[in-house]
């Protein structure tokens, strides 16, 4: 199978992957005992439903230490390319990406690591290329974080690097700032004479044009719903030579009526929700800034890591999930990566009743069986 035969490169107009389900508690900081366990077997799982459903992708979350407070949300983790390749193995169309932070993987084993999944999976592999922003996991390693703007000069040369091993025949020299490497060659190849795709996430005015200049996917983070068709006008206009697909990250909480959708979400989110982690893991994004935001603007930020650790929340009933979907598309998005409280145990809401209605939308087509 070619790469461009993927899911990936289907007609879906709007694609959607599961999202975190590497990692305990996936997106949601709660202490519900429906939470989310990051089992082997429970990723497995979860995989291939996605699968059977006809979804495009799996993304996993590069972490290395949790959030404390009592759940320790995505404290207990798998790393990202041994999943991403386990995952490939057990499956036979979905596309599965790694998660990498490129200051903590030399570009020469990391091609070759990436080269293995690519195969096990016949073109199906993607890499998420993650500069970084958590000094904690700095720390572990023994990096040091460097300023914001360097960190991405740093995965410029990295990237480049690593495509020159996917591709060049010969032998090379790379002369950098921050890598100075002699004799430099990578067999085999990438599957089917191509390279896996790219995926970028930053959402600085830097992390976009590394995006612009490297991304086949540009994650964007949604901050303002009626400024979102301006926003993915004006990243897709940053990069006038191609057509990247604009994504971005998501949390579904959805049942039947808008009542029973309230009652679950207070359950999950107001009563059982791990605000210690979620503070926590807002204080460390904002930094020293945190002091001059309003306590409601706060409030505000912590109960949406504790729903689904900042990403958008998508809530409602099953009718009102799918034409928000239907309202992402409009303004110009071509997928969301999504999580779930639980990936298996919600999994039916997402494939019986989200997905029909979404095919009913034009949104996506009926999967072949």
């Amino acid at each position: 199978m070619e790469r461009t035969q993927t899911r990936m490169f289907n007609d879906n107009k709007f694609k959607l992957g599961l999202f975190g389900m590497n990692c305990n508690g996936g997106l949601t900081m709660t202490k519900a005992p429906e939470r989310w366990d990051q089992s082997w077997r429970n990723n497995v799982v979860a995989a291939q439903l996605a699968e059977q459903a006809g979804l495009e992708f799996l993304l996993p979350i590069g972490r290395w230490h949790g959030y404390r407070g009592e759940t320790d949300t995505e404290g207990t983790t798998w790393e990202t390319l041994t999943w991403a390749a386990g995952l490939l193995g057990a499956t036979r169309e979905i596309s599965a990406f790694g998660t990498l932070h490129v200051s903590f993987a030399n570009p020469v084993f990391a091609a070759k690591q990436m080269v293995t999944a690519d195969h096990i999976g016949e073109g199906r592999f993607g890499i998420n290329i993650v500069s970084g922003w958590n000094e904690g996991e700095f720390a572990m390693f023994g990096v040091g974080l460097l300023e914001h703007d360097e960190r991405y000069a740093y995965s410029e040369e990295w990237v480049a690097i690593v495509k020159r091993i996917w591709s060049d025949p010969e032998p090379f020299d790379f002369d950098g700032k921050y890598f100075k490497l002699r004799q430099v060659l990578g067999k085999p190849k990438p599957w089917g004479a191509s390279r896996p795709l790219l995926m970028s996430a930053g959402s600085s005015s830097e992390g976009r044009a590394f995006a612009a200049r490297h991304a086949d996917c540009l994650f964007m983070v949604i901050f303002d719903l009626d400024a979102l068709p301006r926003d993915v006008a004006a990243l897709r206009n940053s990069v006038p030579d191609r057509s990247p697909g604009v994504y971005a990250s998501g949390h579904i909480i959805s049942r039947k009526t808008e009542k029973e959708t309230r009652e679950f979400y207070d359950y999950i989110v107001r009563e059982q929700g791990d605000w210690e982690a979620a503070e926590h893991i807002v204080s460390i994004r904002i930094g020293g800034g945190g002091r001059s935001m309003p306590p409601e603007v706060v409030r505000k930020m912590v109960e949406r890591h504790v729903s689904g650790i900042g990403t958008m929340p998508i809530i409602g009933t099953y009718d009102q999930v799918a034409d928000m979907f239907k309202r992402l598309s409009d303004a110009g998005l071509d997928g969301m990566a999504v999580g779930l409280v639980n990936y298996i145990d919600e999994f039916p809401i997402l494939r019986d009743e989200i997905l029909p209605r979404m095919e009913r939308l034009g949104l996506r087509n009926p999967i072949k069986n």
